[in-house]
């Protein structure tokens, strides 16, 4: 069996059993035209038909090759959609911030999208979606409370050059997947231009180091770039924070996070 059609059998399996056990019968995912998002948003399909829910969220950064790979995800897949646009949210936060910088409007914008997105959650009583991958969330390359919040993420085990192949066997228009990656968070934004190499290069050390717990001297005797060794493991350990909950300071003898557990799906 290809390895993929076993990953779309498991992820979709995932996708039904974790949102039934909540009682809850509805998904909402933002899509923005770009690569993770298409993936989920026709896994999610696949299993939940109508009720599932892609939105669209745009800004005045939002390229429009953006908007149209996500209009034509959406036909090919007989997606049901909705536009709601943060472009008045985000130019009004602006007006009042004149000073902001290209980091501030990204993570700012990635939050208004997450927060549109909840709201639209509550509205239809679903779960939301998260559409992050393994090298975004190891690298920490995601906005707290942004980008990075979701009920459940079926492709945070996968590495982004995973969902590229993941992408072509589910039939993902090749506009999606040739594109270069990018958030469109501002002007000119670029997934690899901000870590500084290509996904496959990244992915290649990270595997070593992640998977198969390489040490840095030994990936570097292999051949790979000192610096852009060092880099990753930096930003895996700096940015460790983002894929926790927030840390409880523990007072009391059973501490939520710490020794107050369960399982998502417990019943009493």
């Amino acid at each position: 069996m290809n390895k993929y059609s076993q990953i779309k059998e498991y992820l979709e399996h995932f996708l039904d059993n974790e949102v039934r056990k909540t009682g809850i019968q509805n998904v909402v995912i933002g899509l923005s035209g770009g690569l993770d998002s298409a993936v989920v948003a026709v896994l999610a399909y696949r299993v939940f038909k109508e009720n599932l829910l892609c939105v669209k969220m745009p800004s005045h950064y939002s390229s429009q090759n953006s908007l149209d790979d996500a209009d034509q995800l959406c036909r090919d897949f007989n997606l049901r959609s909705e536009t709601v646009s943060i472009e008045p949210m985000l130019k009004a936060y602006e007006k009042m911030n004149p000073k902001m910088d290209n980091l501030r409007k990204g993570n700012f914008s990635s939050r208004m999208r997450m927060s549109t997105l909840f709201d639209i959650s509550a509205r239809e009583n679903a779960l939301v979606l998260g559409t992050s991958n393994k090298s975004e969330l190891m690298l920490g390359y995601g906005t707290l409370y942004g980008d990075l919040s979701s009920a459940l993420n079926p492709i945070g085990d996968l590495y982004k050059s995973e969902v590229f192949e993941l992408a072509e066997y589910l039939g993902v228009s090749k506009s999606i997947i040739k594109k270069p990656p990018s958030a469109d968070l501002w002007d000119g934004q670029s997934d690899e231009a901000d870590l500084g190499y290509t996904y496959a290069q990244l992915d290649e050390v990270m595997k070593f180091y992640v998977e198969n717990r390489i040490s840095r001297d030994e990936i570097i005797s292999q051949g790979f770039d000192a610096k852009m060794t060092d880099m990753i493991i930096e930003r895996i350990f700096r940015n460790h924070f983002k894929r926790k909950m927030p840390v409880i300071a523990k007072l009391t003898s059973r501490t939520v996070n710490h020794d107050f557990n369960y399982p998502r799906d417990i019943r009493l």
